[in-house]
């Protein structure tokens, strides 16, 4: 996947998947009223895949670090359980 630093894609993807949610909406609506009208939801399709597409393209966020001081921890462990087995 190449890499895409542009944010206006990724908030034309943001768009384009609100949009697919409301016309959705709007579908689920028609089928409560008892009319169903499917150009709804081909609509919501759409937009959601292109959506998607454009979002998909966004940068994953950094790592927090928020279990670096567990993870050492079991690191440490894991590391003395290895040096009592070689002791043996």
């Amino acid at each position: 996947m190449e890499e895409n630093d542009d944010p206006l894609i990724v908030r034309m993807g943001t768009f384009f998947m609100v949009l697919g949610a409301g016309s959705f909406f709007l579908f689920v609506t028609s089928d409560l009223a008892g009319k169903v009208d499917f150009d709804y939801l081909f609509i919501a399709m759409v937009l959601l895949g292109v959506g998607w597409y454009f979002r998909r393209k966004k940068a994953p966020p950094p790592a927090s670090g928020r279990f670096s001081g567990i993870k050492a921890m079991l690191s440490k462990r894991k590391k003395g359980g290895d040096e009592k087995k070689e002791a043996k």
